[in-house]
């Protein structure tokens, strides 16, 4: 039975708060979410789930209230936690992140377990949701981290590639348990 995954990196956000939970959507990021909408009707979306952290629940908002869906979250879907403190070279943070999947400042997490973290999430929603089509607010780097664990050629230069570009939709489709395709969406070249 098939599944598909629309994984959804949010819309620009504000970067001046520096919350990473309550973080909102910039004013370009909620115009850029009707493009997420746009790309969805047509995709018969069973169910929406979300990082809880605010620009990830708000980038999928509009298609989810255009649909009748509630936006379930799902704290294994959430965002890296970097550190405690606002990191300011966070180029050379990640890159170092990516050399060493391991590597991690001492109040937050490495790749490795973001990555492991969010494969048992998918795990879960392929149990849960067989055979749907399933929408998931998401985030660079956890989505990265995704990519990566089915596609080991994706690296610290495509993440690096796709840094700024936000929303981003990533599209996994998986019979039964196994992953068989992986399609990337550039919403502003559509």
């Amino acid at each position: 039975m098939t599944t598909n995954i629309y994984f959804i990196r949010h819309a620009e956000p504000n970067y001046e708060n520096h919350d990473d939970v309550s973080r909102e959507l910039s004013e370009k990021g909620l115009k850029d979410r009707k493009l997420v909408t746009d790309f969805l009707m047509d995709k018969r979306i069973d169910v929406v789930l979300s990082s809880p952290f605010k620009r990830a629940m708000d980038t999928v908002r509009d298609f989810a209230e255009r649909n009748n869906l509630e936006i379930i979250p799902v704290e294994k879907f959430r965002e890296r936690r970097v550190d405690s403190e606002w990191i300011e070279d966070f180029n050379s943070f990640s890159k170092r992140q990516w050399e060493d999947f391991g590597y991690k400042l001492s109040d937050g997490e490495c790749l490795r377990e973001v990555q492991e973290r969010n494969i048992a999430a998918i795990s879960s929603v392929i149990e849960k949701h067989k055979g749907k089509n399933v929408v998931v607010g998401s985030h660079g780097t956890a989505l990265s981290t995704i990519i990566n664990f089915y596609d080991k050629s994706f690296g610290y230069q495509q993440f690096d590639e796709i840094r700024y570009l936000m929303p981003w939709v990533v599209q996994f489709t998986f019979e039964e348990t196994k992953c068989i395709e992986i399609n990337k969406y550039n919403l502003f070249e559509m």
